[in-house]
């Protein structure tokens, strides 16, 4: 059977045109021609059966045969928001599986125990389109700038919203538990937060409950942060099974 060969295009429907990034890797990698058979992907659940029609040197033009309206494959929003942690190979990878597993946006906080204070969110961008094209994801997950705690606690959000935390002092729930009781909604939001490699200090878990977030554990362990940001998403990909 021959492979599937998947190009992400936002705004695919209304443009003839690769972007020039995957232009090159459609002419200079896998060598197609006009003629060829392509599928485009707009990240925004629709897939495009298309055909190459111009495969010039740096330009590949195409015209869509088929619209291909994708069923979503979970029930809900669900939203990461963490602390990215000083190396970024690490975060880095925690997106990447993050995206094969299953999920709609990605945000960064600065806490008072991070590590890494600035983030530059376009290797991200391009690391999330390649895993949501390998895992054939129709929905491309939003890669959202880095604020500072306060600044995302200012704003409010709807939707059940969890803090994971691993102080003592305050009592928490499981997570795992809490997004099964009750079951996630068709249109329900899901906002998990993970803290530094430090943790969150007990004033940012105070505040975050003044919000509205609950305070929940991921379990027994102690987990690294890109560990707890996958589990979590994990979690929520678990729950609607």
């Amino acid at each position: 059977m021959k492979e599937l060969r998947f190009f992400y295009v936002p705004d695919a429907a209304n443009k003839q045109e690769l972007p020039e990034d995957e232009a090159m890797h459609a002419l200079r990698v896998l060598r197609l021609h006009s003629g060829d058979e392509m599928y485009l992907m707009d990240g925004t659940g629709t897939y495009y059966r298309a055909e190459v029609d111009l495969a010039a040197t740096r330009r590949c033009t195409y015209k869509i045969l088929e619209s291909m309206p994708q069923p979503l494959q979970w029930k809900g929003r669900m939203h990461l928001v963490i602390a990215p942690t000083k190396s970024m190979d690490k975060i880095e990878w925690m997106a990447e599986k993050a995206t094969e597993v299953g999920l709609n946006s990605f945000s960064f906080i600065n806490c008072k125990q991070s590590e890494r204070k600035v983030l530059r969110t376009v290797r991200l961008d391009k690391i999330v389109i390649a895993a949501m094209k390998q895992s054939r994801k129709a929905w491309k997950p939003a890669v959202n700038q880095m604020e500072t705690f306060k600044q995302f606690m200012s704003v409010d959000r709807p939707g059940r919203k969890f803090i994971c935390h691993c102080i003592n002092e305050i009592e928490s729930t499981l997570l795992f538990n809490e997004l099964n009781t009750p079951t996630i909604g068709e249109d329900e939001d899901v906002w998990v937060l993970i803290g530094p490699e430090g943790d969150f200090t007990e004033e940012e878990v105070r505040l975050a409950e003044e919000k509205g977030y609950k305070p929940v554990t991921l379990g027994q362990s102690r987990l690294r942060t890109e560990t707890a940001g996958l589990y979590a998403v994990c979690n929520f990909q678990l729950a609607q099974s």
